[in-house]
């Protein structure tokens, strides 16, 4: 028997009966956007779309194509070199017996002849050529017809003696350079002139014999 407003009843008590679906909480939610957007960012590779031509690029490594840069050369190499030569050298010291003194002279009269005779060999070697030169040069001009059939093979020859003779005396100005600078470290050792310049010891003997 249908009783007026009693199924509206049953049906509100049904609905407050059932319960009600559980809403996510916050912290599950924002859970759950962050791991969505991390996997649609996330690149997946596999054998249907992984980079065959392009390269791959390490990050930190060194760029392809630059080698490493080398290291400037020293201007100041040479010098060093020296300076590490004659800091080898034997010097004199106090309590040095007189055998012992004499070792450290003959090495670095060694060292000063050594040096003198590449400047005796330079020496000979710039004089050669500027003789050479007068005699080309008193040839060529010495002879009209000669200096006008050879004028302009005698132009090369002219240019290469005179760079020759300027190479040669620059090089014989660095030798006598050098043996300056040797004499200054053996002075600096405790080497006696005697031994530094034996040359100019044996002149300033000659007044006082005579």
């Amino acid at each position: 028997m249908w009783v007026p407003g009693l199924g509206a009843q049953d049906s509100t008590t049904q609905s407050q009966a059932a319960p009600a679906p559980a809403e996510p909480s916050l912290g599950s939610y924002a859970r759950s956007v962050r791991k969505d957007k991390k996997d649609a960012g996330a690149k997946q590779f596999d054998n249907d779309n992984i980079p065959r031509e392009d390269k791959l690029s390490v990050v930190g490594g060194a760029a392809a194509g630059n080698p490493p840069a080398e290291a400037a050369p020293d201007a100041n190499a040479n010098d060093s070199k020296q300076a590490n030569a004659a800091a080898k050298m034997p010097t004199v010291t106090p309590g040095q017996t007189q055998e012992e003194r004499q070792q450290v002279y003959d090495q670095w009269k060694d060292k000063l002849s050594t040096q003198q005779g590449q400047i005796d060999q330079l020496a000979r070697e710039l004089d050669l050529t500027q003789r050479e030169y007068k005699l080309r040069a008193a040839a060529m001009y010495g002879d009209a017809g000669e200096r006008l059939r050879n004028q302009a093979q005698w132009d090369k020859d002219d240019t290469a003696y005179k760079k020759k003779i300027a190479d040669d005396q620059k090089a014989l100005d660095d030798a006598k350079q050098k043996l300056d600078d040797i004499q200054e470290d053996a002075r600096k050792a405790g080497v006696p002139n005697s031994v530094r310049e034996p040359d100019q010891a044996q002149q300033n003997q000659q007044p006082q014999q005579q």
